[in-house]
């Protein structure tokens, strides 16, 4: 079986002047077991259902014990990946740009939604039958972010509410941070808040199961957002960082999967660049 897989990877490591057999030979360096964890992007029955079988189908890949780890907000996949408690990790272009930071974590491969583009956009939701159809409907009333960390949950709401002139605290009659994109949906579905911002890869993967796109009103949609990465740590061996790559490549989505996407390609560092861009516009809004 790793024989078969080097086979498949070796684009991926010619990139980096590696050849299959040096590959193969480097895998006595790796570790007997690796820790993949995940932002919280939903609850954590709904992680396990969506990313447990992702993580069987490496362990089964790479041949060595891939344990799935998922923590209460963004910033503990960071903190883990700087400490070395997590090897590689699923996160959101913010997170990523972070933990490139904090945890000298490195982008290999992004998400491709089942459409086939490797990207999502940031939504802004309500409930249907809430009468709310634009953002000036949705003044005085209650709102969510997501995670302080996420993409399309904080940063770029916040960076298109500052162009608009919108401030938050002062447009909305509460502001509150629900943790999670399925907690935001939830949270409109229920009538707990009023509007929220979400994703539509994570829109997508709720639908049917956890609430139906009939349910809402799409108000806002941003432009297109580079897909969210795989990054391994740093101080990974080479030859492992690059399998973990090739691995996710190769990763074929059973149908059915409640990923809902087709896939993952290539990725590194420069693709998040244009969310470098919008952090500085967040931290210029402090000035």
């Amino acid at each position: 079986m790793r024989r078969n897989f080097l086979k498949k990877v070796a684009v991926a490591t010619a990139a980096l002047g590696l050849t299959i057999s040096s590959l193969s030979a480097d895998s006595s360096t790796w570790p007997k077991e690796i820790v993949f964890g995940a932002i919280p992007v939903a609850g954590n029955s709904s992680m396990e259902e969506q990313f447990g079988p992702l993580a069987k189908y490496l362990q089964d890949t790479l041949g060595i014990k891939v344990t799935l780890k998922v923590t209460n907000d963004y910033t503990g996949i960071i903190t883990g990946m700087a400490h070395n408690h997590i090897d590689f990790a699923y996160l959101g272009p913010n997170s990523y740009v972070t933990a490139s930071q904090r945890a000298n974590a490195e982008a290999v491969a992004m998400e491709v939604n089942d459409e086939g583009v490797a990207g999502y956009h940031a939504l802004i939701v309500a409930r249907k039958d809430s009468g709310i159809k634009t953002l000036d409907d949705a003044k005085g009333k209650t709102w969510a972010f997501t995670d302080p960390q996420s993409t399309s949950g904080t940063l770029v709401p916040t960076v298109h509410f500052n162009k608009i002139g919108i401030d938050p605290q002062k447009y909305f009659s509460r502001v509150i941070y629900s943790g999670s994109h399925e907690a935001s949906m939830l949270s409109v579905k229920a009538g707990r808040v009023d509007v929220a911002s979400n994703n539509d890869l994570d829109f997508n993967r709720g639908i049917g199961r956890h609430w139906e796109a009939d349910e809402f009103n799409i108000i806002w949609k941003s432009d297109l957002i580079p897909g969210s990465p795989i990054a391994v740590r740093g101080g990974l061996p080479t030859s492992l960082k690059m399998a973990i790559k090739g691995a996710f490549i190769a990763y074929k989505v059973p149908e059915g999967s409640s990923l809902k996407m087709s896939g993952y390609t290539h990725a590194d560092d420069s693709t998040y660049n244009p969310t470098r861009e919008l952090i500085k516009a967040k931290e210029a809004m402090k000035k």
